[in-house]
């Protein structure tokens, strides 16, 4: 075991060594269930007439009749894997791909089980109690070790088997349900019955050779997820948890409980779109400009941004506006973007939108779609865009009848995975929601939106002779006439005009606050005018809470960093994206500028106004809807009473 830094290596001939154990397992043992219940017969059926089995032996002594009488279940993995296809007496390809992935998954399993004993002190106890001189006040340690040991083997087996299938995935799907034999009282146990159970999965969910990888894949899911769950409360895993451990050969680096994924780009059929094909929505347009390359600034070897540890990187957004303002123009913008340079750097880029078709009527199944959306975007060896189109369909108001159970688990993924006590935010990814009707979102995932996009489409004569012009084509002799085309579009000139229109409100309602606060105690210059003035907007509407607080000193923060990095730092690479962090951080920092009262100022104004329009928007959808019930009870009244 080689040590670098964080990193410990797996050596290869520490797991080699373990391949005929692993082949074992595959081969076959025995398992007597004790907590899932078998739902097929253990043995996978024959290619050959076997002979029958005797039936399970019944106790009649009274008081043995009530005990379990399950005896051992032969579990045959290369049988069952095999039996796929019964049509084909040979191995297939995947098949034989799915036997020695799951045995590379064992051999790093048992491999890292022993390098954790090492660290842990646990070798010592087991040849301690081997030889029967284990201390007894020394048992409650022992044992508690064991089950770390346990859950860390069972995790790994899976983290590893799903990544070691991941490039032979298919569209097939299975629904394995949940991993439930996780058993914890040493590792050998915690394999045997994660393979159990793999085994029944498979007899039941893979009648082909497409559905075995599913299946498997499937499965591994479950069980990563279940001894996660268990790890949280689990003692002793630090020996296991203090460092990330790196399997050379498969590129594969095990950081605690945390899924390992492959760095692979997604294949974009989207048509990209050039910053100046993005007509109006100046602020949205800069700040998608600029996020585009503070991705880049990831590194990969440290797994973090100096925008994220800084302060300033947009880790989710809000992008909302009247249907055909642009939404879709600034996403295929943006994706655009990231791609190109990612290419020019030759990183791996992961572009995911997440739909109204990922709504499953299945129980279950919509968060499950949810989480693998976001586990597939936060990746941390890829840089990763993920969207979220009309966000209103997708993730429901709690408490809302007319949502699906299917939309109030979506909602519960996104609120755990954009704020949750679990998120991490690395600077490699970042999350767009976007929607035509922001009112109509749950008021605290709304909230978890850090930064706001009005994406208020053309605004002026010169955008509307811009967007005609470019809608056109070039399949015309019109004059342009008297006009600078495209002018209107400096991002430079524009943002400043639209940062300036904040300073003062743009919404009625906290116009009135702004105005009223303003009289009372003059221009705001100060922190403590700054907090009076919150305070006062606190009054106006109670879900202006310090969640809003902290969204608008991200805001101001990436005022901080307002500067675009040059583009010949991600046309040339060796300018600064494959710099060390260290110089990086630098480089960052020395374009950073100093924060303003008039940021601060505007930032609150923009955040707020938001709040406003969605409020004010909820509120009169509300209203309408009350008054339609009114007049339809009292035609209904009206109608009843002239029938009587």
């Amino acid at each position: 075991m080689s040590i670098s830094g964080n990193q410990m290596e797996l050596r290869e001939e520490d797991i080699r060594k373990h391949y005929a154990a692993a082949a074992a397992m595959l081969e076959g043992f025995d398992h007597t269930p004790r907590i899932a219940k078998p739902a097929v017969e253990g043995k996978a059926p024959e290619r050959s007439a076997g002979i029958g089995t005797r039936r399970r032996f019944r106790s009649t002594t009274p008081g043995l009749v009530t005990r379990s009488t399950a005896r051992p279940d032969g579990v045959h993995l290369i049988a069952r894997i095999e039996a796929a296809d019964d049509d084909d007496p040979l191995t297939s390809p995947l098949q034989a791909t799915l036997q020695h992935a799951l045995r590379r998954a064992l051999a790093v399993s048992l491999a890292m089980g022993e390098a954790y004993a090492d660290v842990s002190g646990l070798a010592d106890l087991k040849r301690a109690n081997l030889g029967g001189s284990l201390d007894a006040a020394r048992k409650g340690e022992f044992t508690e070790l064991l089950a770390a040991e346990a859950l860390i083997a069972a995790h790994v087996f899976a983290n590893a088997a799903a990544y070691l299938l991941a490039p032979h995935g298919s569209e097939a799907q299975a629904e394995v349900g949940e991993a439930e034999e996780l058993l914890t009282d040493n590792a050998p146990l915690a394999l045997h019955g994660a393979l159990w159970e793999l085994d029944q999965k498979l007899a039941i969910h893979a009648p082909d050779d497409t559905h075995l990888i599913a299946a498997t894949a499937a499965y591994a899911e479950q069980l990563m997820e279940k001894a996660a769950l268990r790890a949280r409360s689990a003692p002793r895993l630090e020996g296991f948890t203090a460092a990330d451990w790196r399997v050379e050969a498969d590129d594969l680096t095990i950081s605690g409980f945390e899924p390992a994924a492959k760095a692979k780009s997604t294949t974009l059929t989207m048509a990209f779109k050039k910053p100046h094909e993005v007509v109006g929505n100046h602020i949205a347009k800069y700040q998608a400009l600029r996020l585009s390359k503070m991705l880049m600034a990831y590194d990969f070897d440290r797994r973090l941004n100096p925008f994220a540890e800084m302060g300033g990187f947009i880790f989710t957004f809000m992008g909302d506006g009247k249907p055909g303002t642009g939404k879709t123009t600034l996403i295929q913008m943006m994706a655009g973007l990231i791609h190109d340079y990612c290419q020019n750097a030759g990183y791996a880029f992961r572009y995911q939108n997440f739909g109204i078709d990922n709504i499953d009527s299945y129980q279950g199944k919509s968060g499950q779609n949810a989480k693998s959306f976001i586990q597939n975007v936060i990746d941390p060896g890829v840089i990763g865009f993920g969207t979220i189109d009309d966000i209103d369909q997708i993730a429901g108001k709690r408490g809302d009848r007319q949502s699906s159970a299917g939309q109030q688990e979506v909602t519960a993924v996104f609120m755990e995975a954009f704020a949750g006590a679990g998120t991490v935010v690395r600077g490699n990814c970042t999350f767009g929601m976007f929607s035509n009707y922001p009112e109509n979102v749950d008021d605290a995932l709304r909230q978890r939106a850090g930064a706001r996009f009005l994406v208020d489409g053309p605004q002026t004569r010169e955008d509307y002779i811009d967007i005609l012009t470019l809608l056109m084509g070039k399949n015309h002799a019109i004059p342009l006439g008297d006009h600078e085309l495209y002018g209107a579009q400096e991002i430079k000139q524009a943002v400043a005009r639209s940062f300036e229109a904040h300073n003062r409100p743009q919404e009625p309602g906290l116009a009135e606050v702004f105005g009223r606060v303003h009289d009372q105690i003059g221009e705001l210059d100060s922190l403590a005018k700054l907090g009076t003035y919150l305070k006062a907007i606190q009054q106006a509407d109670e879900r202006f809470t310090g969640r809003a607080i902290k969204n608008i000193t991200d805001a101001v923060k990436v005022r901080a960093m307002d500067f675009e990095l040059p583009d010949e730092w991600m046309e040339n690479p060796e300018l600064f994206l494959f710099k060390d962090y260290d110089t990086k951080s630098a480089m960052i920092a020395e374009l950073r500028v100093p924060i303003t009262i008039d940021m601060v100022v505007q930032e609150i104004n923009r955040y707020a106004d938001s709040e406003f329009r969605y409020a004010d928007k909820s509120d009169e959808v509300a209203i309408e809807t009350m008054v339609r019930d009114f007049g339809r009870q009292e035609e209904a009244k009206r109608r009843y009473l002239e029938g009587k």
